[in-house]
């Protein structure tokens, strides 16, 4: 069965912390895992490597729910990449989706901050800036106030 791991071993090569591991044993992204007479878990190469890709897929923003998918089609490997490659797209999309709203808060916190003349809190533009919402913040795009 080859050379079997103690977790903690496991969690220094994939760079991961043991209760990460343990967390996604637990949800089903690892397999079931063999168990040593001493009722540990049996690590292996290819159990780091499937945790690598977890890792990293994690460090790329995917959900839990989509490595589950990539998991299930790495696992597959006869299968057309076509599904794959449409749910990297999603998630690019949404990815593009969150920079523009992120540029568009930075570009308003610029302007807030730019519009402070310093002095007291009491004239303070940014916290003016910042009681002046007329209704709740919109989730497609921030709202650019003019002072």
């Amino acid at each position: 069965m080859g050379d079997a791991f103690p977790i903690g071993e496991v969690a220094r090569r994939a760079g991961l912390k043991v209760p990460t591991i343990r967390y996604y044993e637990q949800i089903g992204l690892l397999p079931p895992l063999p168990r040593s007479e001493g009722n540990r878990r049996c690590y292996h190469d290819s159990d780091v490597r499937r945790l690598l890709f977890i890792r990293h897929a994690r460090e790329l923003g995917f959900e839990v729910e989509a490595i589950r998918t990539l998991l299930a089609f790495q696992d597959q490997p006869e299968n057309s990449c076509g599904q794959i490659d449409a749910l990297v797209g999603e998630h690019l999309a949404a990815v593009d989706s969150r920079i523009q709203r992120l540029v568009a808060l930075r570009r308003e916190l610029q302007h807030i901050l730019a519009c402070c003349r310093g002095g007291r809190v009491a004239e303070c533009r940014v916290i003016e800036s910042i009681s002046n919402c007329e209704s709740p913040p919109r989730t497609d795009a921030v709202k650019h106030r003019s002072f």
